[in-house]
């Protein structure tokens, strides 16, 4: 009663005339001064933060200063007075309703540092309201002017204290309100970071999420762990501190992964198979981010590392994960992945049909590498959703591809894996056990009823993950070169035949159909070239659909991305595909282009050039004016560089980014209906910035002259082969060298051993420095070549002063010198 006599008291006038918000604002303003009672302000305030809402403006120009008062000099005497300055506050500096008005008042409270540091002094309070308020203000002036209350904290004394003090409050309201304003507090602020890291935020935080029950909490726990990232993300001093505190196992906790988990020790049905919501995927989500961050860092040599990269690849390869977080954890996995994927054997697991996930079949144990490159080619549990052509089952298959390509960025990976492929002297080749690698990609395309896509994109990928072999290493391409698939009459199956039940016998292998050809077996490059013929001549039947001649320009562009980066700076593969009739494979289709679809056209054009830039082998099929070079002049060179120049504009190729490989298939947007949404790949972002690097060579290559090279920076073809000869030579001697000295640690060896090492170094020496001549050789020719076009750009600026000289004088200059310094301008 004594309040609202009070509040009366204030709004009437002297002589209890009605008066406008104006005045009454006013009056209770007025009332405000620290020479009225407590219990005057304290009236005062609670009207005012009634009136602040509808009469923001007049509350603000004319209270807000007193209000301030009463914030830094009654809050934390008066509970009541606290909370409802801090209300009144609050409400004057949101910007919902009126943006401007709340920025402005927010300049206004923080003129000065002390409303600031009032309002961590009273989040030392324990009084729920004043706490609560305090919590709630500052984080609506962090949200309008986050950088002015960093600095403003970095002064305060008792900031960092009281934050860290509101973590642990009891009461979950006042804790889930810090831990956003906590969130505010530190974001792009390092120092502020550091602050709150070394006063015990990251073991206050995980106290939190621990009592929310981990990655099973609600939004409590992914408010929490969302802290924990933005005090790691960018600041490399927290993350050595983290690392420092024992609390990175508590990640793998989070996700029922084992601590101390041996590498020859499966990783736990509980881990593998989980059961997952939309709000533990989240949780799980943040969880797997922080790893990723922890892993991926510069300098993490910790002992959590290979159990943090371990449990990625569990998640995405032997778990009942979702696929975007199975697609997470690959992408999370460093791009520097020195892992023994091949060493590391894992449990896979199959939904059983119609369980809706609620059963699941153990698969036998396989190495990751195979599981990996089965989810590429296939997609998840073997295929068993491919036909669906989903986004999200899309990109897990790319993640997998660029798991494997960086995997096999070390030489001596790619070579290993090719060399399984490949029989050694005199084996047979069919008594290779066969890859699912090299069946996807040798497999025939079935022309006798319509296309699959799902085995197009078994081939495609299969295409994507070849070329991460071959790219780059003459060693492997020669390697490569000698492989000779088994052909099977029966398509790659999909049905999931890879993996069996671990509880049950292997399906019995179908029995493959005897040959009478007793000639040898086809090489993989004249395989490919059989089976992209083929293609060719399938797609342009005149009964094809147009969604099947997409599907077939698909497997077309598989065969072609292949190619052009295996035949790349490699003559004998060149020769290989030109004796396999590749060169009228690519002429065809150039002939025959479509005035509004120029993809398959200029892969075919570009695929061309490098033909003609390596054909440098003696065969058949040569350079000159015999055979490529009246091909090129008959379809004209214009024309074709015309071609390969619009593969930049096609949408399929120009919107392809290291982050983008997967793009929405066409017409999946009509069916607003159906949830997933529907994609296909058509090229990996390494072929991308092959071709752009590239473009420019193929281009000059095709306007070469077939009796000279194409000009091209760096050392020329014949000099990097030479060097990539010595090379090889050199590592080989290197190798010998080491296991001769290893062989004389074991026993001593006669003197004559040591002769042949010195005999060895001596011939290393001599390659060396053979290697080093003609690096040197090289550099004098680019030397040579930059002062004769030097002395090429001094003789034309002369010719052009001296014609000048001539037109002053009166002189008679001819058209036709006219006409070759006009196009001397052009060029």
């Amino acid at each position: 009663m004594e309040f609202l006599s009070q509040t009366y008291v204030a709004l009437r006038g002297p002589t209890g005339a009605p008066q406008t918000a104006t005045d009454t604002v006013g009056r209770l303003s007025d009332r405000l001064q620290p020479a009225t009672l407590l219990a005057d302000r304290r009236a005062a305030v609670l009207a005012l933060k009634g009136l602040a809402r509808d009469c923001k403006q007049d509350v603000g120009s004319l209270a807000l200063p007193g209000l301030l008062q009463v914030l830094y000099n009654d809050a934390e005497v008066d509970s009541d007075i606290g909370k409802a300055v801090l209300e009144t506050l609050n409400i004057l500096c949101e910007v919902e309703d009126q943006k401007e008005l709340g920025f402005k008042h927010t300049d206004a409270v923080l003129v000065t540092e002390q409303s600031v540091h009032s309002l961590f002094a009273l989040l030392a309070e324990n009084n729920f309201y004043t706490r609560y308020g305090s919590l709630q203000l500052l984080s609506t002036l962090l949200r309008n002017r986050r950088q002015i209350v960093q600095s403003y904290f970095l002064t305060a004394p008792t900031g960092p204290a009281s934050v860290i003090s509101s973590l642990e409050d009891k009461r979950e309201i006042v804790r889930n309100e810090a831990i956003s304003m906590v969130q505010l507090l530190v974001s792009q602020s390092a120092d502020i970071q550091k602050v709150l890291a070394f006063e015990g935020a990251f073991e206050k935080l995980f106290n939190v999420i621990r009592g929310e029950g981990g990655v099973e909490g609600g939004a409590v726990t992914h408010e929490a762990l969302v802290c924990v990232d933005s005090l790691l993300r960018f600041n490399s001093s927290n993350q050595s501190y983290f690392r420092e505190t024992g609390l990175p196992p508590v990640l793998l906790s989070l996700l029922l992964f084992p601590q101390n988990l041996t590498f020859d020790v499966p990783a736990p049905q509980e881990f593998a198979l989980q059961f997952w919501d939309e709000q533990k995927m989240i949780n799980a989500k943040t969880v797997v981010a922080i790893m990723g961050l922890l892993v991926g860092s510069k300098g993490h040599g910790g002992q959590d590392s290979p159990l943090f990269t371990r449990c990625l690849i569990e998640i995405a390869l032997a778990s009942n994960a979702p696929t975007t977080l199975k697609t997470q954890a690959l992408h999370l996995l460093p791009a520097n992945l020195n892992f023994p994927l091949s060493e590391l054997i894992i449990t896979p697991y199959m939904p059983v049909p119609e369980t809706d996930g609620e059963e699941w079949d153990r698969l036998e144990a396989a190495s990751a590498l195979d599981a990996l490159v089965e989810l590429g080619l296939n997609g998840e549990y073997n295929g068993m959703d491919s036909a669906r052509r989903s986004v999200s089952g899309l990109e897990l298959r790319t993640a997998a591809v660029g798991v494997f390509e960086n995997f096999v960025r070390k030489e001596e990976i790619k070579y290993a894996i090719i060399s399984a492929m490949v029989a050694s002297e005199g084996n047979d080749p069919s008594k290779l056990p066969p890859t699912p690698l090299l069946q996807a990609l040798a497999m025939s395309p079935e022309t006798s009823k319509p296309l699959d896509h799902v085995l197009v994109s078994s081939t495609h990928f299969a295409s994507l993950l070849f070329s991460h072999l071959l790219r780059s290493s003459a060693r492997c391409k020669t390697l490569a070169r000698s492989i000779r698939p088994q052909t099977s009459t029966q398509p790659l199956s999909n049905d999931g035949n890879f993996f069996v039940p671990a509880d049950g016998p292997a399906p019995a292998a179908a029995p493959e159909p005897v040959s009478d050809d007793d000639d040898d077996p086809q090489t993989l490059i004249q395989l490919l070239a059989e089976n992209l013929s083929l293609a060719f001549l399938s797609r342009s039947r005149t009964d094809t659909s147009d969604l099947e001649s997409r599907e077939w320009d698909r497997l077309i562009v598989g065969y072609l991305t292949l190619l052009s980066q295996w035949l790349w700076e490699d003559p004998a593969a060149v020769k290989d595909f030109l004796n396999s009739g590749g060169l009228g494979i690519l002429v065809e289709p150039i002939n025959r282009v479509s005035e509004t679809d120029f993809l398959i056209s200029s892969l075919c054009v570009f695929l061309l050039g490098i033909l003609y830039e390596y054909n440098r082998e003696p065969g058949e099929i040569t350079r000159h004016v015999a055979t490529i070079s009246p091909i090129l002049n008959r379809l004209g060179v214009d024309t074709l560089l015309g071609r390969m120049s619009r593969l930049r504009e096609d949408d399929r190729f120009k919107n392809v980014s290291p982050e983008t490989l997967v793009q929405h298939y066409p017409g999946s947007a009509l069916h607003s209906q159906n949830i997933i949404l529907e994609g296909e790949v058509w090229f990996d972002w390494a072929f991308v910035d092959f071709w752009k690097s590239n473009y420019y060579t193929v281009q000059r290559g095709l306007s070469t002259d077939p009796d000279q090279l194409a000009s091209a920076s760096g050392p020329s073809a014949e000099t990097a082969m030479l060097i990539a000869s010595l090379q090889d030579t050199l590592r080989s001697q290197s190798q010998e060298i080491d296991d001769l000295r290893k062989q004389l640690q074991q026993q001593p060896q006669p003197i004559s051993n040591e002769d042949e090492i010195a005999a060895f170094r001596s011939q290393v020496e001599s390659l060396r420095a053979a290697l080093q001549a003609s690096e040197e050789k090289q550099k004098e020719t680019e030397k040579e070549q930059e002062d004769l076009l030097v002395l090429l750009d001094e003789v034309t600026a002369k010719r052009k002063r001296d014609k000048g000289r001539m037109r002053e004088a009166g002189l008679e200059v001819s058209e036709d010198e006219e006409e070759e310094e006009e196009e001397e301008e052009e060029d």
